[in-house]
């Protein structure tokens, strides 16, 4: 090995065991936030991060201080982040220790890092994804070397079955990425033989199409020539592999678990420390005793003036809170043509077609890719149909029975500058999507002081129709919107799908598109005002702007009524207010868009008016519903001449198959009449 790199990585490595041992000597003043080292760790963390380039990308996870060191970040950097202070360079004091998010030209790129074990190996792989489609498309830098992704994970974390998702189409699609896993034998306080029947290098060869090695992650020699083949072949062959790499775990699980509370093998780990190792190896290599210490001292000297000045930096204010939640978006207003001359009349599945279809024309950047939605079906609503055929299938393609991949990849794509458009087959199959959806998509913006906002769209097929039974006709609204730092749309007719659509793909922030089934081909009875003149090209209708479809003027002789819903729920309350004649005394506010919610057409109607129904398909309590319907009446309440009432779906556990049960468990045109009576009576 050259003495140069040697000597580098002795330099880090120095340093990160000095991090360690100060943060235990001032154990006080650094454990009111939670954090972990890298100590055992730092071999092959260094091995790896002095061989990474700018152009790759990087997912550390939350004991790989030791990695960031060998990027280039200085201790200052990291304690800035443990003493959560305000300039944080990665989160601004949000996050942990050693959860990094970095976007320097000089350095790897490093997307959000959460602490949920396992979980950045989907947006890892994401990016694997998207630089492979970028290299299809034409569309990465060819003037630079290769880049590739590295996805760092614990032995522990390859337990976790989303970790088999990225492995499955790592294998799949042959993706540049390398998976680093770290084996020091531990969960928590759970080994390796009470929680794994194999370790990850065994595990891996279950992944045709995945190569893996193992090594001793303790001694940099090895670690650091083993992985320099290792990148040398991804950067050539495109493929993924995984190195497997036997480490000593000789800090604290992290400063709240101690390792005293439970471990059994301290002073076994203590014979594989790697600092001994690479110290005779500089020895071995021709450095002096002499130089060896010059070389500790320097490292312990800087570490020790960065925490004295770490201790110093100034701490977030209390208005910092409120930054970053969204980029601003440059759609703020409706433009373009919503009703062209001469344009014919199209059910509401075709706006969002030809939405995309335009989308995927003008940008190649676009992609859509989910369960069925491939060539040879397009959907099983037939909402992408003839897209892979005018596009190819490397934009348009079908992925497996994954979820939460289909959701967290998005986070990879659009880290490497691409705008995915992806899909849910039905709402009832968004649960195993929700822990990247909160966890990782919503959170990226936030967590990284906005360096990583998440550009993505989600669309959700939602809601009743034809006796779709328990598993095809939930509506989950209300815990979608429970998920802050994303944007929610739920649209009630075609025109406005379109809309919403082209305002979703401008904006830079990740949105979910709930698109009712019912409504996709105005097939239910009184839904054929969901069919629209198909909007120009052009069209944009931005996300926070409620419509007032049905809009009457303050009345003291008359009793009058505001409604308030989406979706569904719109055409139900036209359609009551219509049947019994009470259009100039009924206003209806279509919302569109859930968040951002339009609050000030909401509550000045509801102050003209006087009285106030919301209307929605879930089950009524504890709903998204039910919490404005709180919020109308905490802002409207002098204004009211009864209370703010809400109808739902009965509250039972899931909608069932029989038609006349599903008929009984949901609101209709019938029920919301009923409902619209007992308020004016009030």
């Amino acid at each position: 090995m050259k003495k140069e790199i040697l000597k580098k990585g002795f330099i880090k490595l120095c340093t990160a065991k000095a991090m360690t041992e100060l943060y235990e000597a001032n154990f006080k003043q650094v454990s009111k936030y939670v954090h972990a080292t890298s100590r055992g760790h730092e071999a092959v963390q260094i091995a790896l991060g002095l061989q990474l380039l700018p152009q790759d990308y990087a997912f550390p996870y939350y004991r790989d201080d030791a990695m960031l060191l060998a990027f280039g970040m200085e201790p200052y950097d990291l304690m800035l982040q443990l003493l959560a202070k305000k300039d944080d360079p990665f989160s601004g004091g949000r996050s942990y220790y050693s959860h990094p998010s970095l976007k320097d030209d000089d350095k790897p790129k490093i997307p959000h890092q959460s602490s949920a074990t396992g979980m950045q190996a989907i947006p890892a792989t994401g990016v694997a994804m998207g630089i492979k489609y970028k290299e299809l498309q034409g569309l990465n830098e060819t003037t630079m070397e290769n880049p590739l992704v590295v996805c760092s994970l614990g032995d522990a974390s390859v337990t976790e079955g989303e970790i088999a998702e990225a492995f499955q189409m790592a294998a799949l699609k042959q993706m540049p990425i390398l998976y680093l896993v770290q084996d020091n034998g531990w969960d928590i306080s759970a080994n390796a033989e009470e929680t794994r029947a194999q370790n990850a290098f065994e595990y891996a060869k279950g992944f045709h199409g995945l190569d893996a090695i193992s090594i001793d992650g303790a001694n940099f020699i090895e670690s650091y020539n083993a992985l320099e083949e290792v990148i040398a072949t991804i950067r050539k062959e495109r493929r993924p592999i995984l190195v497997h790499a036997k480490v000593p775990l000789l800090n604290h699980h992290t400063s709240g678990v101690r390792m005293e509370w439970y471990r059994d093998d301290l002073d076994e780990a203590k014979f594989r420390d790697p600092y001994p190792v690479i110290k005779k190896q500089l020895l071995d290599a021709g450095f002096s005793k002499q130089e060896v210490k010059k070389l500790e001292e320097s490292a312990y000297r800087k570490v020790d003036s960065d925490f004295k000045k770490a201790l110093k930096a100034e701490d977030p204010k209390s208005e910092d809170l409120f930054t970053h939640d969204f980029v601003p978006t440059p759609i703020i207003e409706e433009s373009g043509v919503r009703e062209p001359e001469g344009a014919e009349r199209v059910v509401m599945v075709d706006c969002a077609l030809f939405a995309v279809e335009e989308l995927m024309r003008e940008h190649k950047e676009c992609l859509l890719y989910g369960q069925d939605v491939g060539g040879r079906l397009g959907g099983v609503f037939r909402e992408t149909a003839t897209l892979a055929q005018k596009f190819g299938d490397d934009r348009v393609f079908n992925t497996p029975i994954q979820e939460a991949f289909i959701v967290g990849s998005t986070v990879g794509m659009s880290a490497v500058g691409l705008k995915p458009i992806v899909e849910v087959q039905f709402a009832d199959y968004i649960w195993p999507g929700l822990n990247q959806l909160f966890t990782e998509v919503s959170r990226s913006c936030y967590l990284t002081n906005g360096k990583w906002p998440v550009s993505m769209i989600l669309r959700v097929p939602i809601g009743a129709y034809g006796s779709g039974g328990p598993y095809h006709s939930s509506s989950v609204e209300s815990v979608v919107t429970n998920i802050r730092g994303i944007k929610i749309a739920y649209p009630s007719n075609g025109a406005d799908l379109k809309g919403l659509m082209k305002a979703a793909y401008h904006d830079p922030n990740p949105v979910v598109i709930l698109e009712h089934k019912g409504l996709y081909w105005s097939k239910v009875p009184g839904t054929k005002t969901a069919t629209s003149i198909e909007p120009a090209e052009d069209y944009i209708l931005p996300f926070g702007k409620a419509w007032v479809l049905q809009e009457i003027w303050k009345q003291e002789d008359v009793e009058t009524l505001t409604i308030v819903s989406y979706g569904m729920g719109v055409h139900w309350a036209y359609n009551a207010s219509g049947e019994l004649g009470l259009r100039d005394q009924i206003e209806i506010i279509d919302l569109r868009t859930l968040f951002p919610l339009d609050e000030d057409t909401i509550m000045k109607s509801v102050k003209k008016t006087g009285k106030c129904l919301v209307v929605t398909e879930e089950p009524s309590n504890n709903s998204f519903a039910r919490a404005l319907a709180g919020k109308i009446q905490e802002e409207c309440f002098k204004y009211l001449d009864g209370p703010v009432m809400v109808i739902g779906s009965e509250n039972m556990p899931a909608i069932p198959l029989n038609s006349t049960l599903e008929e009984t468990m949901i609101p209709s045109t019938e029920k919301i009449k009923a409902k619209i009576e007992m308020i004016l009576d009030y």
